[in-house]
C-alpha cells in the first residue's frame, strides 16, 4: 500500500471537467453592505465601537478591526465616544442605555428589521399579544422582544401548543427565517387556538426568500452543497437546513481552507450558496479552491 492509501485510502487521477453552479442568488444583501460601508466611513473619520457583531461573518469584522473598528457587547463597555447598532437592529432600551452612558449613536439596522421592529409595536399598542417566529437568544430577536413587557418566542409546533390561548395573537417573523416554515406556523397557530385572532404580517425579508428558493432550486440538481457563511449567521444555518432537504450531501463551510478534499469524491456537480453577510471575494475564494481540489481526481479505493 502507498503512502497515499494508507493515510486515507484515496488515489489520484486527473479530472478533465467538474461543475459549479452557483445559485441564482446567493451573498451579502444590501442591508449587510450598507452597513459595512456605513462602519466604514465612520471609522475613517474617528473611532467607533460597535454594539455586538456588526454582521454574522468573521472575514468582513476582521477587516473592519485592521481598520480600527472595535467591538463590545455591552453600551457600558464602549470606550469611544461614538457606538454603532448593527444590521441586526436593537431595542429602544438598548439605545437608552447607550445615550445614558453619553455615547453618540449611528445605526447601521437594515431597513427590514426595522420594519419588523415597527409592526410588532404597532400590534402590542393595538391589543394583540406578541409572537415572534425566530430563535430565542438571536440578537435580532433581542432587539425585537426587549422593549416588550409579555411576548413569547416560537420556532415550531410544540411551542405553539404550549402558548397560553390569548383573544389576540399578533405574528410577526425574525426577517431572516424561511418563509415556508413561518407560515406553516402561523396555520398551526391558528388552527390549534380557533377561537383567538390570528394577526400576521410578514417581516420576512425578500433577500432571504430569494436565497432560500434559490437554495432549493440549486440543491436539486448538484451532487453536493457548500453553504458559505460565519458559524453566528441563522441565515446561512437555515440554508443549509433547506438544501438538506433536497440534497444528501451538504456542508458548511466558512472560507475556502474548510473544504476537505474527501467531499469530492465522485462529485461532478457542486453547488454554492452563501449567507447574506458573505463577501463575493470569499464566494470566489470557495470556488476557486474547489476547482483546484479538482485538478486531480479524486476518489475512494475499494
Amino acid at each position: 500500500m502507498n503512502k497515499i492509501e494508507s493515510m486515507n485510502r484515496l488515489t489520484l487521477h486527473h479530472k478533465a471537467h467538474i461543475t459549479v453552479l452557483r445559485a441564482e442568488h446567493l451573498g451579502m444583501c444590501f442591508g449587510v453592505r450598507d452597513a459595512i460601508n456605513f462602519a466604514q466611513s465612520k471609522v475613517a473619520d474617528h473611532p467607533i465601537t460597535v454594539m455586538g457583531e456588526l454582521v454574522h461573518n468573521t472575514t468582513v469584522l476582521n477587516d473592519l478591526k485592521k481598520r480600527g473598528v472595535r467591538f463590545e457587547d455591552k453600551p457600558e463597555q464602549v470606550e469611544t465616544k461614538s457606538a454603532m447598532i448593527t444590521a441586526h437592529g436593537a431595542s429602544n432600551r438598548t439605545r437608552n442605555r447607550a445615550k445614558a452612558a453619553g455615547l453618540q449613536i449611528s445605526d447601521a439596522t437594515c431597513p427590514l428589521v426595522h420594519y419588523a421592529h415597527k409592526q410588532i409595536l404597532e400590534l402590542t399598542a393595538i391589543g394583540y399579544h406578541p409572537i415572534i417566529i425566530g430563535r430565542l437568544g438571536h440578537v435580532e430577536v433581542r432587539g425585537l422582544t426587549e422593549d416588550l413587557s409579555e411576548y413569547d418566542v416560537v420556532l415550531c409546533e410544540d411551542e405553539i401548543n404550549a402558548l397560553t390561548a390569548k383573544p389576540r395573537f399578533g405574528v410577526v417573523a425574525q426577517t431572516t427565517q424561511p418563509i415556508a416554515r413561518v407560515r406553516a406556523l402561523v396555520k398551526h397557530l391558528k388552527s390549534g387556538f380557533p377561537n383567538s385572532e390570528v394577526r400576521f404580517i410578514d417581516t420576512v425579508c425578500k433577500p432571504t426568500k430569494q436565497r432560500q428558493s434559490a437554495a432549493e432550486k440549486l440543491a436539486r440538481k448538484s451532487d453536493m452543497v457548500l453553504v458559505v457563511g460565519g458559524i453566528n449567521s441563522n441565515n446561512t444555518h437555515e440554508l443549509m437546513r433547506t438544501c438538506r432537504r433536497f440534497c444528501e450531501r451538504v456542508h458548511h463551510v466558512q472560507g475556502p481552507d474548510e473544504i476537505l478534499a474527501e467531499w469530492l469524491f465522485d462529485t461532478d456537480t457542486i453547488g454554492i450558496t452563501a449567507g447574506t453577510s458573505t463577501p463575493d471575494e470569499l464566494i470566489d475564494a470557495v470556488e476557486n479552491r474547489v476547482y483546484s481540489i479538482s485538478s486531480l481526481n479524486i476518489r475512494k479505493v475499494s
